[in-house]
This record gives C-alpha cells, sequence and structure tokens, in this order.
C-alpha cells in the first residue's frame, strides 16, 4: 500500500493498493485536480463525487486564493477580519495566508485550535477590533463577529468567485474538491480499467458514474447504490 499526496486539506492522501499478482486499486479520497497526480495503470479507481454531477461546474477563470488574500489584506487595514468555514477548510485558509506573508495572529476559539482565543490575549485582540484573522466555525457566523468584517469560504458556491452576502460579509468560493469538469479530467487522465463513484455521502456518485461511462467509455459503478 502506497499514499501519494491529494491536494486537499493538510494531509489528505490518496491510496495505491498492489497486489503480488501485479493488480492495482486506488482510492482518491477527497481532492482537487490541481496539484494532485492521477494514478495511472490501475485495474479500478475508486473515486469521490462531492461535486458529481454535471451542473457543478466553476467556469469563472479566477485564482480564488489570491482573491482571498487581496480581500483580508484590505480588510484588515479596518481591524480584525472574521473567516468563517467548516474545520478542513479554515485549516486551509491559515495556510494560504501564511504562504502570502500575513503575519498578524491567527484567532479563534479551543474547538477550532487550542490558542488564543481562550486567553486573555486573544479576547482583547477580539474585544478592540485590532488587526487580526479569526477563524470561526460556519455554524456560529449568526452570532460571531457580527459588526466586522466577515468572509464565508464555501465550495458550493459556483456562481461567482466572490460576491457580498451582508453589509460586510462576502462569501468566496473556496473549494478543496474537484468540480465535475475537474473530476472527469482525473478520470481522463488516469485511464482505469474500471471506476466506482463514492455514492455515500451526498449521492451524486451514480451522476457520475453515468458519465464517466457516457463520455469516456469507461465502465464505471457507483457504490452503494
Amino acid at each position: 500500500m502506497t499514499l501519494l499526496k491529494a491536494n486537499h486539506i493538510l494531509g489528505a492522501a490518496q491510496v495505491l493498493v498492489e497486489s503480488s499478482a501485479g493488480d492495482r486499486v486506488a482510492y482518491t479520497g477527497d481532492f482537487k485536480v490541481d496539484g494532485t497526480e492521477p494514478l495511472m495503470d490501475c485495474d479500478a479507481i475508486v473515486i469521490e463525487a462531492t461535486y458529481g454531477n454535471p451542473w457543478f461546474k466553476r467556469t469563472f477563470n479566477v485564482n480564488v486564493e489570491d482573491l482571498l488574500v487581496s480581500m483580508v489584506e484590505k480588510r484588515l487595514r479596518q481591524g480584525t477580519v472574521y473567516v468563517f468555514g467548516y474545520y478542513g477548510k479554515l485549516q486551509e485558509v491559515m495556510q494560504i495566508l501564511r504562504k502570502a506573508h500575513i503575519c498578524v495572529p491567527f484567532v479563534m476559539p479551543e474547538r477550532v485550535f487550542n490558542t488564543l482565543s481562550t486567553s486573555k490575549g486573544g479576547k482583547e485582540l477580539l474585544d478592540e477590533n485590532l488587526p487580526c484573522v479569526a477563524f470561526y466555525h460556519m455554524n456560529t457566523r449568526k452570532k460571531v463577529g457580527t459588526n466586522s468584517s466577515r468572509i464565508c469560504v464555501s465550495g458550493w458556491e459556483f456562481r461567482s468567485p466572490c460576491r457580498q452576502i451582508g453589509e460586510q460579509e462576502y462569501l468566496i468560493a473556496l473549494s478543496d474538491h474537484s468540480d465535475f469538469n475537474g473530476l472527469l479530467q482525473y478520470i481522463k487522465q488516469s485511464k482505469p480499467k474500471l471506476v466506482i463513484t463514492d455514492n455515500y455521502r451526498v449521492n451524486h456518485g451514480a451522476a457520475l458514474a453515468k458519465q464517466i461511462s457516457k463520455r469516456l467509455g469507461i465502465p464505471a459503478v457507483a457504490m452503494p447504490k
């Protein structure tokens, strides 16, 4: 068994299983096609299908990470910037901002990460609206940072890379999953003999399997049915 990097949340990996007889079966796990090397010469590939329906396509040609960095930098001049997302996405945003040399304090509740907001220093930063980035789970967005600059990150946005959803609140289409075209691109490049689509979590695997067979001519089945 070999683990190979997948571009998803930090530490994500694809799994390749090879038998002594030479059989090769791969599991992609969740991934973005950019930065994820397709696994070649496989007898079967099990692929995620989070955005497996054909209508899940991101047609905008914008570097969303650069857009996110620019928005955070601009709003830090006014004080605290609140970022809302799910845990893996928040971790990804932290990495993006640090790589862009945004070095203000990162503040978050203990449940997100055991750090500043449970300390006096972190609380003072938020109370005084000082320049920092505060990371909170998406479920708290209606009750946290309501009078500050707010950015929500979501992969379920397909209309625009960024749109305003409140007086000081924006939604950015930052995804850590491939869209429909990206999933097809991965299979087209890897050329497996059989594709099994993950139909467990969001039930788009059946649609993806149908389109893989139709468009690429590769046998595909959704599991569980």
